[in-house]
């Protein structure tokens, strides 16, 4: 009876050896394979090389797009002086400097103003977007034309940043030139020329490794369609420079030193009666309203259309982390299923097997279905700051700053313009990076909401989770009851009647003080443990809150008086004081006509030298004007006129009676 249980332990043993080794050479293959596609996971997606594993097969494209932007500033740096020799320079340097020989050509260009461009928002918007692979390619730090030690990293991501703003550099520099023609035709070239490069790699290698069908075509069509755009501009430039050119056209008048919206703005200031408003659309209320009298300016259409396109591209990154992430746990969950199988389910560690496989197949099914929700609150994100904007501007203009902290009232002013320099990569690495955060948080929360909720359902304890529910809300209720009787007791017992019927509530006066001392002193002792969760909840509102408006770079989420610890904040109420005092319609009101007059005034005194005629034209008195000013003032503004300074009493008299009169009528 005895002699069986060895050869049958025995047999099991061999049984289960040759299982393991079929399972172990299994996962070798497996892994094998993803750890094919793990390699340059980051840098084949957004630079791929000349050689990328297809669907069937391996693609050999003859294009290199990381050696293609190398060699991409050849052409860059030649447009870059074919411009600067047009451009001419303002100030000339003194004969002993050797610059001197370069004459007054060869000026410093620049790409866009990023202060005060109001035209062409849209176009540089879209060269901006055009850039978007190659930002997200700096962004995940992919990109080391060097190999240095770690602590040198800064600087090689510092050339790299420069190396890809000058190979795009002449986009936003032909579009911002002067010189319409030459620029068009080296704009449309350059364009032209990274278009054919991108598409010819798209048709050699359409699909990838990650993804699968048309992962090249996902991660280039934004760029594609922003270069196809920039050839329609340019081509427009060419068409309608060569007209003015022949003389078939106007000349393009200069670029206006004050904006249509801007004296629009300043108009709607001086103006008595405002107009009647309109009945606002349902839009209009509770979303946005529209204001002809304010625009965006190009670097804030550039960054939200660059934030976008780099979203996208990064939930399209995420997504396919997702897939490589999710194909490690199918293996790991086959190998739990063919342990449990070979303990035929009756293993000490079978139930938390069980539960981990669980786990795995709800954080998968929640981190797919989170990543709508958590992309909506990015985008909405994007609308809202550029609302915030508008508010800030609108209010800084009117001289009103409680909005801000304290500390901020008055910024430094070099830290303000390094700010403006600052905010449009940051505020797309803080939406970058607040999309993941949110994206983590809301995941979190789905598998609290799924454990708590739904698989208690699906178990067949859908009365064991109710009635924890209602014991848990039960608990809460009660306890914020007592919150809102205490309240309801100091406010019926302990405060002193209302002084006036007018008063909305009662003065801030005890009554019945005996019996207040003897109520706080037996709450003291309950408010210990009710303050106990007071804390918690103070830390997890803080935590839900910070992460939820990690993203916002519009509002601190710092307590009061530790604002300046937040970077992001910081650069958004520098960057809010530059556009300030470079772009109040008020003051570049004022000194559009402070340059037109000037310059008026200098054509006459042209005019009347040039005819050696001084008596020619109408004569002002500038007595005569200041004394129409002065009746004009004192018309509109009759209170100023008993204020006056009286010289001769009778005939002071008399001026004032006829200005009374004339102001009633």
């Amino acid at each position: 009876m005895l002699d069986p249980k060895p050869e049958n332990w025995a047999e099991r043993q061999n049984t289960r050896s040759s299982h393991q080794e079929a399972r172990e050479a299994q996962r070798t293959i497996q892994r094998s394979k993803l750890s094919t596609r793990s390699a340059g996971f980051s840098t084949k997606m957004l630079f791929p090389t000349a050689r990328t594993r297809q669907l069937n097969g391996t693609c050999a494209s003859s294009v290199n797009m990381e050696l293609f932007l190398h060699y991409s500033l050849i052409p860059s740096l030649v447009i870059i002086l074919v411009l600067s020799f047009l451009q001419r320079r303002e100030h000339h340097r003194q004969r002993d400097d050797t610059s001197y020989l370069l004459g007054n050509h060869f000026g410093l260009i620049i790409p866009l103003d990023f202060v005060g461009t109001f035209s062409n928002r849209w176009s540089y918007g879209v060269a901006f977007g055009a850039t978007a692979n190659k930002v997200m390619f700096l962004f995940s730090e992919g990109y080391q034309p060097l190999q240095v030690p770690q602590w040198a990293q800064a600087f090689v991501l510092l050339i790299g940043g420069i190396e890809v703003g000058l190979c795009h550099f002449p986009f936003f520099a032909c579009l911002s030139s002067e010189f319409r023609l030459v620029s068009s035709i080296l704009g449309f070239s350059y364009s032209l020329i990274w278009f054919a490069v991108t598409m010819l790699y798209i048709i050699e290698c359409p699909h990838g490794e990650f993804v699968g069908r048309y992962e090249t075509i996902m991660f280039y069509w934004p760029s594609l369609l922003c270069l196809a755009f920039l050839l329609g501009r340019f081509l427009h430039m060419f068409v309608k420079s060569l007209r003015v050119h022949l003389g078939w056209e106007l000349q393009i008048e200069e670029k206006p030193f004050l904006e249509v919206h801007q004296a629009e703005h300043v108009k709607q200031l001086l103006r008595k009666c405002p107009l009647q408003e309109r009945e606002k659309s349902w839009f209009q209320t509770r979303i946005y309203e529209w204001d002809s009298c304010f625009q965006f300016p190009s670097r804030m259409i550039g960054t939200t259309v660059l934030a976008f396109i780099c979203l996208y591209l990064f939930i399209v990154i995420e997504f396919c982390v997702f897939v490589y992430v999710r194909d490690e746990l199918d293996v790991f969950e086959r190998e739990l299923e063919d342990y449990i199988s070979s303990m035929n389910q009756t293993g000490t560690l079978t139930p938390v097997l069980l539960q981990v496989k669980e786990l795995i197949n709800v954080t998968k099914g929640v981190w797919l279905v989170t990543i709508l929700p958590a992309s909506l609150t990015c985008v909405s994100y994007l609308f809202h700051i550029l609302a915030c904007y508008r508010k800030h501007m609108k209010r800084l203009w009117a001289g009103d700053k409680q909005f801000l902290p304290l500390k901020f009232h008055s910024p430094s002013s070099s830290e303000s313009v390094v700010a403006i320099a600052r905010y449009s990569g940051w505020q797309i690495a803080y939406i970058l990076w607040g999309y993941l955060i949110i994206h983590v948080m809301q995941s979190l929360c789905g598998v609290v909401i799924m454990y708590s909720l739904v698989l208690p359902v699906i178990h067949n304890q859908a009365m064991a989770m109710l009635r924890g529910l209602g014991i848990g809300t039960l608990t809460i209720s009660i306890v914020l009851g007592l919150m809102v009787m205490q309240v309801w007791i100091a406010a019926s017992f302990f405060l002193q009647p209302k002084m006036g019927p007018a008063d909305k509530q009662k003065p801030l006066a005890l009554n019945n003080r005996r019996a207040f001392h003897n109520f706080s002193y037996f709450l003291f002792f309950y408010n210990v443990l009710l303050g106990l969760g007071a804390c918690l909840s103070r830390l997890l509102i803080s935590c839900i809150l910070g992460t939820w408006l990690i993203a916002r770079i519009d509002r601190t989420i710092l307590q009061s008086g530790y604002e300046g610890a937040d970077l992001g904040f910081s650069a958004w109420i520098g960057m809010l004081y530059v556009d300030h005092y470079h772009a109040n319609p008020v003051l570049v009101s004022f000194c559009h006509i402070l340059i037109t007059s000037h310059r008026e005034r200098r054509q006459q005194q042209a005019i009347k030298y040039w005819y050696l005629n001084p008596s020619a034209g109408p004569r002002i008195s500038v007595r005569s004007r200041t004394r129409w000013l002065l009746l004009q003032t004192l018309i509109n503004n009759p209170g100023l006129i008993k204020l006056r300074k009286s010289r001769s009493g009778h005939s002071s008299q008399e001026f004032t009676q006829i200005l009374l009169t004339c102001s009633e009528s």
